[in-house]
């Protein structure tokens, strides 16, 4: 009803639902009157001999109707569902929803503490602690890194070595409490035919088939356009401001000629959201434990035990 500012619309609607639920009560007490005579023909007949006969449906049929609306008009008064009313229980899907919150945070709080103590190539580790994290994976992340964790178009593998801000434990789970913004400026100004040249440089950078001599002009181009102050001079990029590495061949948009000159003269706006204040660190902690075990330089060193 929040978006019902209007005093009109808490009463209409009152009155529309119990309005359905009385015309369901008349309308089943019209099928017992006496008016309906069981073996009374309607004048309708299909296939010659396939008649229509004015018969009620049966008493026990329409008694558990009856029991149907007598338990809506009790749900209605205890619950949500007149309107503004809220009913005499009280009861809210907010309220209902933090109650679950609180409770699996006094079940499973001390869990995800315990972890939240433990370095983070200790918790990457660790077996239970990668199935929860694989949990929460699932369940957070892989709408956007699919649930291989190979992502898609736009949407960084995490399971390769190539990491835009960092592959490091710590620099994984900044990633995820803060969230990153990815901005590549777009540089149409450059012309069409400069682009091009830049493309096929950019492609020639990581061993892919290019013009040579658009890419003797692209490299001029791109120091000239200042792609080297986020990628560098070498093209290996920059992990402090997230600029991609263009000398390996791995492409976040594809490395097409023509997605190449579509990324540099539209630019990309990518966005990982920051997940501190709707997961809370210890979660996170797991989170960026099972990720840095999925594709991290340097993998985790193998448990020695595993908690129970």
């Amino acid at each position: 009803m929040s978006d019902f500012v209007s005093g009109f619309w808490s009463p209409y609607i009152t009155l529309v639902v119990l309005a359905g639920v009385v015309g369901c009560g008349v309308f089943l007490w019209q099928q017992g009157r006496a008016g309906n005579k069981p073996g009374e023909t309607m004048g309708h007949v299909w296939d010659e001999t396939l008649e229509e006969f004015n018969n009620p449906m049966p008493n026990w049929w329409r008694w558990l109707f009856y029991i149907t609306i007598v338990f809506g008009l009790g749900y209605f008064a205890l619950y949500p569902g007149l309107g503004s009313y809220a009913g005499k229980l009280g009861w809210t899907s907010g309220g209902q929803h933090e109650k679950e919150v609180a409770d699996a945070d006094a079940a499973y709080g001390k869990i995800f503490n315990g972890y939240l103590q433990q370095d983070l190539k200790t918790v990457a580790a660790d077996a239970r602690a990668k199935e929860m994290g694989e949990h929460l994976f699932l369940t957070y992340c892989a709408q956007c890194h699919g649930s291989d964790a190979k992502g898609a178009k736009g949407y960084p593998n995490l399971t390769d070595n190539d990491w835009l801000w960092g592959g490091e434990p710590e620099q994984i789970k900044a990633t995820i409490m803060g969230g990153r913004i990815g901005v590549m400026p777009p540089f149409a100004q450059l012309g069409a035919e400069a682009i091009k040249d830049i493309a096929h440089y950019v492609r020639s950078l990581s061993g892919l088939a290019a013009d040579s001599l658009r890419v003797t002009r692209g490299k001029e181009g791109y120091a000239a356009a200042g792609c080297v102050a986020c990628h560098g001079a070498d093209g290996r990029g920059n992990q402090a401001m997230g600029a991609p590495n263009l000398t390996d061949k791995i492409w976040l948009f594809g490395s097409r000629e023509e997605t190449i000159i579509e990324t540099i003269t539209k630019g990309r706006n990518i966005q990982m959201p920051a997940q501190k204040d709707f997961l809370g660190e210890a979660k996170v902690h797991l989170l960026a434990a099972y990720v840095y075990g999925l594709g991290a330089g340097a993998k985790p060193a193998p448990a020695t035990t595993d908690k129970k």
